[in-house]
């Protein structure tokens, strides 16, 4: 976690050091008013895996690009509101302050300083950052490929230099998840009705949510959640949980996990410091048949093609897994999109496909959610399969596609700072001397060196 906090808020902890220490650090190159630091670059240095010999040049570089779209952006008038700078500001120090159960005095201790000078230490960084991303959606605007444009661009590229591509797959999955059955809800329920009969007559609360919560996390706490604030729980027991006075005992109550006592321990104004037992009424083999019985039979209807699969996803599957929301199909978390290498996928579900055909529907089966542990019931359907091959335009126009936007933009965007630096002073160190600098001092209205080494 220290790891995580020093990168997040690195620009703080600098600027710390920096007050401190003012000697350390330099001007290294000028864009109009505004300075490039040396220990800004270093700082950029540290964070990259992997550090060519040129790298600090390529970060100087970078940063000149940068302010020379928030120089301007200065004359645009383009600005990004103070409620979105407040907004991430928040967002962020909030995740922090979660990391460490929202415990203030371990975050002032970390920083030496509260959250709110934090914030404030942040804010110049995080708005110029804000707004030079803002500039340059701006001038990036509306750019777009033709397909013309996207097969000028494979043509051109080297044959030898264009990707190989291993098989890969698209696949959907419909998800349910079984439903315990009457008999099993009233027997969790009552037994956390005669848990919470027991701490009413005196019983401690901690000792008994060790011995019988079903929450893992905070069962060996004594059932203690730690802090809290207003939309961070399920609707139910967010609900019980601000009804509740301090040191009170809530009545039994049902979310998706299954059965709760809660107990508030402290409030500090939309802060809640709350404990909870937890019981999760089991899910028998039973159960789980029935889940697969369902399955089989959507399975059917979309074989037969009476059902589409999208269709069937959005009225049958679990709200609980991602594909939900991606007409069932399952995204690659390497990529981000939807395709999937076959090393990249899971044995079960490479098992399942290695002999399906393309459109192909597979058996109901059992699988484990990785995330939470639990068991859920899936068909899977494989969109479709690649065999290994170099890139091409039949079979990868939308990878081609998108390299080739991103060249131009690329393009683009050094053409028109190109444009810019002839309009504007910058200086740089004498220092910093490699090619993908010189366009900085022999274009720009500072045609001379002015920062002493």
């Amino acid at each position: 976690m220290k790891y995580f906090l020093s990168f997040v808020f690195a620009l703080v902890a600098l600027s710390s050091i920096n007050a401190q220490n003012t000697v350390l650090d330099k001007v290294v190159a000028k864009v109009g008013d505004n300075i490039i630091l040396l220990s800004e670059i270093e700082e950029r240095y540290r964070a990259l895996d992997f550090k060519p010999e040129a790298a600090r040049c390529l970060i100087l570089d970078q940063m000149l690009t940068e302010n020379v779209l928030l120089a301007q952006a200065e004359i645009d008038s383009v600005v990004v509101a103070d409620e979105e700078v407040d907004a991430q500001l928040d967002a962020r120090v909030d995740r922090i302050l979660q990391m460490m159960g929202y415990n203030r005095e371990q975050f002032i201790a970390y920083y030496n300083k509260t959250p709110e000078a934090v914030k404030e230490d942040f804010r110049p960084a995080l708005t110029n950052q804000l707004v030079t991303q803002r500039m340059q959606s701006t001038v990036m605007a509306g750019l777009k490929v033709t397909p013309a444009e996207v097969r000028k661009f494979y043509a051109q590229s080297p044959k030898d230099s264009l990707p190989y591509f291993n098989s890969e797959v698209e696949i959907g999955e419909l998800v349910i998840e079984p439903v315990p059955n009457a008999t099993e809800l009233a027997k969790s329920k009552n037994q956390l009705e005669q848990l919470r009969k027991r701490i009413v007559a005196g019983e401690d609360f901690a000792t008994l949510a060790k011995q019988y919560s079903m929450d893992p996390g905070s069962g060996r706490n004594g059932g203690d959640l730690g802090w809290g604030k207003r939309g961070s729980y399920v609707t139910e027991f967010e609900a019980a949980a601000y009804r509740l006075k301090q040191d009170e005992l809530s009545p039994v109550i049902k979310t998706e996990y299954g059965f709760h006592i809660l107990q508030l321990l402290e409030k500090r104004g939309n802060l809640i410091n709350l404990r909870h037992i937890l019981i999760k009424p089991q899910i028998t083999a039973g159960d789980k048949q029935l889940a697969l019985h369902q399955l089989d039979s959507i399975r059917t209807m979309i074989v037969e093609d009476s059902l589409n699969f999208a269709y069937a996803v959005s009225r049958y599957s679990s709200d609980k897994v991602q594909s939900k929301t991606n007409a069932g199909l399952m995204l690659n978390p390497r990529t981000g999109n939807s395709t999937f290498e076959v090393a990249d996928l899971e044995p079960d579900v490479y098992f399942t496909i290695d002999t399906m055909n393309v459109s192909g529907v597979s058996a109901p089966m059992i699988f484990t959610n990785p995330q939470t542990g639990v068991d859920l019931c899936r068909i899977i359907w494989l969109r479709s399969i690649t065999e290994p091959h170099q890139a091409n335009l039949l079979q990868d126009y939308a990878k081609i596609q998108e390299a080739s936007i991103q060249q131009k933009k690329a393009t683009y965007l050094s053409d028109w700072v190109s444009d810019k630096i002839e309009e504007m002073y910058i200086e740089i160190a004498p220092e910093y001397i490699c090619d993908v600098l010189e366009k900085w001092r022999t274009n720009s209205k500072t045609a001379s060196t002015k920062i002493k080494p």
